[in-house]
């Protein structure tokens, strides 16, 4: 009996990580804005609080209503994907869902909260006065910080568990300060948290490049790129401190993955940085760049730091050889994006700094207008990172993929699959369809009388009616 349910997992195992991986790659998309949009509509209508502009509280009403109607299908998404946890990794959540069911607990409190708030806010807009609304506004994000901590605690745990007692592989206590603050929760959280804000503020402005590129140079247009894009800029040179920071965590941390980021085969010092190229069965790295002792000064600050190498693992704990080139890629293009991002960020800083305006380059708004696009690639590339990196373990060191995986056959969860594809598919369509005829609606608003707020926006209450300056 233990044999066939143990060869049900196994023939399950394949199709179960793929639609982990589809669903959880399709939810993360919809993470930056969800969590990161109010900051930015709440600055904005700041802006226009502070100044008396109504272009700047127009524009944080729009902001607003994307933000409600991507909160709306994020909300599809994340519960489908809580529940394939007790579907398709039945085993891990039987005997660690004590300890990880923490931290998704808190995501649930914090998703009510939001709901509840992103419901007075987009409502409040002409029903309560402007600094009423704003300040109750401002519940929005801590509420998104507290959801994002509940997932990466969740995710950490997994990555460095701890504050579990096991006796004879079961779970008999569980610290909760210990197994919601693990390691690993340090540099996730905030590597994770700035890259989402940043993946906002240059998607929010790519959309205003690409206006700029076909001739809007409005105050509108102006003070939407301005403002996001100044927010993802800005936090660029930091990203780079706390993503080298975290990748040297993992030499620690999780020195397989590390391993398989680096495609290191052998444990060496001097070790060099490989750019790009696949590792093969026998340890050899064809089609890279390798740049001489950079891994090893990366690491430790020396050419003498040793790096351990995949084959100082067993076979069965580290990552495969095709799963630690899907991690060195993905890894890779994390890294690129992220630095190219940097580069249009201090491109960006050099103009506004010294000659105190926007750049005015075409070729400055058609990278910005690819920003937005490259920071959602970095984000998932960077989720390809942590999953894939991890294997074999669910929770490393304690539980491997085929032991947490459900008993039920191949066939229910391939066609599971394929439900949740055209399902995923369709919420795109809507989600992508509302988006283009808001945006086709406010630009024929904009035609008609560019300084009002808009007529009215679908599934929502009438407009405020802001008054001019000076009014």
């Amino acid at each position: 009996m233990t044999s066939t349910v143990w060869l049900a997992g196994e023939s399950a195992l394949l199709p179960s990580r793929i639609q982990m991986a589809f669903t959880l790659a399709s939810h993360v998309l919809l993470v930056p804005l969800g969590v990161a949009l109010p900051s930015l509509t709440l600055l904005m209508e700041g802006i226009g609080i502070a100044r008396n502009d109504p272009v700047a509280l127009k524009i944080a009403r729009r902001w607003s209503v994307v933000m409600a109607v991507q909160f709306a299908v994020g909300a599809v998404t994340g519960t489908i994907l809580s529940f394939e946890f007790g579907i398709l990794w039945p085993r891990m959540m039987g005997r660690f869902g004590a300890a990880i069911g923490l931290g998704f607990a808190i995501e649930g409190l914090a998703f009510f909260l939001e709901a509840i708030f992103i419901g007075i806010y987009l409502y409040g807009w002409e029903r309560l006065p402007r600094r009423t609304h704003f300040m109750l506004g401002l519940v929005l994000p801590p509420a998104g910080l507290l959801g994002a901590f509940g997932v990466l605690s969740a995710n950490s745990w997994m990555n460095t568990p701890g504050g579990v007692t096991l006796q004879a592989g079961r779970l008999v206590d569980v610290n909760v300060i210990a197994a919601l603050f693990t390691h690993a929760l340090g540099y996730e959280f905030w590597h994770f948290l700035i890259a989402i804000y940043m993946t906002a503020g240059f998607a929010v402005a790519s959309v205003y490049a690409v206006a700029w590129l076909r001739g809007r140079r409005d105050h509108y247009q102006r003070l939407a790129f301005l403002v996001s894009f100044t927010v993802a800029a800005a936090l660029t040179p930091v990203q780079l401190v706390v993503g080298d920071l975290s990748a040297r965590a993992l030499v620690t941390d999780q020195p397989a993955k590390f391993a398989a980021t680096e495609v290191t085969w052998k444990t060496r010092d001097h070790n060099p940085e490989v750019i790009g190229g696949l590792i093969d069965d026998s340890g050899d790295v064809r089609f890279g760049i390798a740049v001489p002792v950079l891994d090893s000064i990366l690491v430790g600050y020396s050419p003498n730091a040793v790096v351990r190498g995949l084959t100082d693992f067993a076979a069965n704990a580290r990552p495969s050889t095709v799963e630690a080139n899907i991690t060195h890629l993905a890894f890779d293009a994390m890294v690129g994006l992220g630095t190219a991002g940097a580069a249009l960020a201090a491109w960006y800083f050099w103009v506004l700094l010294r000659r105190r305006r926007l750049p005015e380059s075409v070729w400055f708004y058609r990278l910005a207008a690819l920003g937005g696009v490259g920071c959602y690639l970095a984000v998932e590339a960077g989720w390809v990172t942590t999953e894939v990196g991890r294997q074999p373990w669910i929770v490393y060191g304690l539980m491997r993929v085929s032991d947490a995986v459900t008993s039920a056959p191949a066939s229910f969860v391939w066609t599971m699959l394929a439900t949740l594809v055209v399902v995923y598919a369709l919420i795109a369509y809507f989600f992508v369809t509302l988006l283009l005829r808001l945006a086709a609606r406010w630009r024929r608003e904009d035609l008609k009388t560019p300084t009002a707020p808009e007529e009215g926006v679908p599934y929502g209450p009438r407009p405020a009616r802001f008054p001019e300056p000076g009014s």
